[in-house]
């Protein structure tokens, strides 16, 4: 009786270790990586409404970039996000801009400032705050701007690409490589995506 109450509780032990080694590595995630499925969300746009993926019905896929107002590497893209909208969301690949700052550590990035530079820029594209901050981990975005292009599949959003919007953020026309709209552009074509993780240049998310 003694040898089979320590096997119990050996084995009690064992599934509550790997239950806790299991949390711990679900916490310290680093988020999505090619072929994940993205979970949906449901964040406040610049005009007070709610957006999901799955409002899109008839996309493609996305281009989720988690960007803001205050990061000079942000702004120096603003153009280019614009840009991208009005390439791809005619053709099923709209972008999705998500605010993942602390605006306690960044006032600038504020919900009021979002709709004030929303309009200053002409954004085409919903510009939305991850106010509770829990988008943005669940990525693994680190930096503003960081991209996810996500391709529709019977399953849900697969991931396809992530990393840098381009390989120059000072100047788009000295740019070698246009990574997204490399991306983009092979997932229209059928093909495959010849680059599919880069290294996203940008201001740390502040938390």
């Amino acid at each position: 009786m003694k040898t089979l109450h320590n096997i119990k509780r050996a084995l009690v032990f064992s599934i509550l270790t790997l239950f806790t080694v299991s949390l711990v590595i679900a916490q310290s995630g680093k988020g999505y990586d090619i072929g994940d499925i993205a979970t949906d969300f449901s964040l406040e746009n610049i005009d007070g409404k709610m957006v999901s993926l799955a409002d899109y019905e008839d996309a493609k896929g996305f281009i989720v970039i988690f960007t803001c107002n205050t990061c000079p590497y942000s702004v120096a893209y603003e153009d280019r996000i614009v840009a991208l909208d009005k390439k791809y969301a005619s053709q099923g690949y709209p972008v999705i801009a998500i605010m993942p700052n602390n605006i306690e550590v960044k006032p600038g990035d504020s919900m009021e400032a979002m709709q004030k530079r929303a309009k200053e820029k002409g954004f085409t594209f919903p510009y939305l705050m991850d106010k509770s901050q829990e988008i943005y981990p669940q990525y693994g975005a680190t930096k503003t701007p960081h991209v996810y292009v996500l391709k529709k599949g019977k399953y849900g959003n697969v991931v396809r690409y992530i990393g840098a919007i381009d390989d120059n953020y000072k100047d788009a026309n000295k740019s070698n490589r246009k990574y997204v709209e490399e991306a983009v552009d092979a997932l229209l074509n059928g093909e495959e995506i010849k680059e599919t993780k880069t290294r996203a240049i940008g201001c740390t998310i502040k938390v």
